[in-house]
């Protein structure tokens, strides 16, 4: 059984500051890459910021020098630091794990960015 723990999320003014941080537990194996996505109402589930093993890292365009993603490999934690926030932002946010085999969601935390 895996299970992703994910906190961080609230209520936030356009121009604040969140983070967010996700854990993994579980028969996991070895974590190969973990993620955020996010999905905001009657809108599909996108990609936010995604980071490999080796550490390199992948964003949303209209992220890019706002949101940063890290990971800690001991700890299987997963966090994303996220800045200048914008009404645009406001969404559920859900971390996710791939070991190779399956990917693994967490429950979801909301981000609430008022104008």
């Amino acid at each position: 059984q895996v299970q992703l723990v994910e906190s961080g999320g609230g209520l936030v003014q356009a121009g604040g500051s969140l983070r967010l941080s996700c854990t993994a537990s579980g028969r996991i194996l070895s974590i190969l890459s973990m993620a955020w996505h996010r999905q905001a109402p009657e809108k599909q589930r996108e990609l936010v910021a995604s980071i490999g093993s080796g550490g390199n890292t992948n964003y949303k365009d209209s992220v890019k020098g706002r949101f940063t993603i890290a990971r800690d490999n001991a700890k299987n934690v997963v966090s994303l630091q996220m800045t200048s926030l914008e009404p645009e932002d406001t969404a559920v946010y859900y971390c996710n794990v791939y070991n190779g085999f399956h990917r693994y969601w967490g429950q979801g935390t909301q981000v609430t960015v008022s104008s």
